[in-house]
């Protein structure tokens, strides 16, 4: 009895020393966000520097940027990182979050296949690159999956004058899926796609993809930040969701964002306003 005794006093007393180093552990933030950070890489860069310089986690749920909003708008998580500057300006009105913070932006592309059977390779123009897609009835794979890079496809669809939705399920494609996944089905069809420059630089399976239309300035691709209401949702850990948002905009979180390169590539370019 005796040592059984012993045995379970050392267990308690384990317990007892185990405990707090566990709840310390438990300190992070969760952040919605796109998933080209993700997916780019981006956030497998720049969160260790964050985490290692405050010891809080950061848990990332990638969605697309309407997924990210909606996770926002039920309180599902302390910061969003997102690129849809309407939505997000919507988000902020509505009272769910904010002050938004711009950080960095980057571009979108059209990518191809090198036959090119839209004949589009080397234009300038992402709308008459559009037209001519809808015209030829050439394979196009669309998110469609209410992202910011769906969001913005559509934006462009309309200022072409197209509705794409009367080619759904021959042409054009929806995934429903993610920037990488929907890049793979592009690849597998020898499809059309539009994508954002970062996920593309770090996007491995490209088959007979190429940029067949970049440089129009319609495909800037904005980035913003910004803190969940805690007054809608109390739970929201909001010192630490806010020293995060501090962090990504100040000098050194910049920096780490502009550090990122694949190759030669800088996917990102900071552009926070301090």
């Amino acid at each position: 009895m005796a040592i059984i005794r012993g045995v379970l006093l050392a267990l308690a007393l384990s317990g007892l020393v185990q405990g707090p180093m566990a709840w310390a552990q438990q300190k992070f933030i969760t952040v919605a966000s796109t998933t080209s950070t993700e997916q780019s890489g981006l956030f497998k860069h720049m969160l260790p520097v964050f985490e290692k310089k405050t010891g809080i986690q950061v848990r990332v749920v990638a969605q697309g940027t309407g997924q990210a909003l909606d996770t926002g708008r039920r309180g599902d998580a302390d910061v969003l990182f997102v690129h849809d500057k309407a939505a997000e300006e919507k988000f902020v009105a509505e009272g769910y979050g904010g002050p938004r913070h711009e950080v960095m932006y980057n571009d979108f592309v059209m990518v191809g296949p090198k036959a090119d059977p839209a004949k589009v390779a080397g234009g300038k123009d992402i709308l008459v690159a559009y037209k001519k897609i809808a015209e030829s009835q050439a394979p196009f794979a669309s998110r469609g999956d209410k992202s910011g890079t769906h969001a913005a496809e559509l934006r462009l669809w309309k200022a072409a004058a197209i509705d794409p939705q009367t080619g759904k399920g021959a042409w054009y494609r929806e995934t429903g899926s993610g920037m990488g996944p929907t890049l793979n089905t592009a690849s597998g069809m020898n499809a059309y796609t539009f994508t954002d420059r970062g996920t593309w630089l770090s996007f491995k399976n490209r088959g007979d993809l190429v940029i067949v239309v970049e440089g129009d300035q319609r495909l800037f691709n904005q980035y913003g930040i910004m803190l969940v209401n805690p007054a809608k949702h109390p739970h929201v850990k909001k010192d630490m969701g806010q020293e995060f948002v501090d962090w990504v905009i100040s000098a050194e979180g910049q920096k780490v964002i502009a550090d990122y390169k694949i190759g030669a590539d800088q996917l990102f370019f900071p552009n926070a306003r301090r």
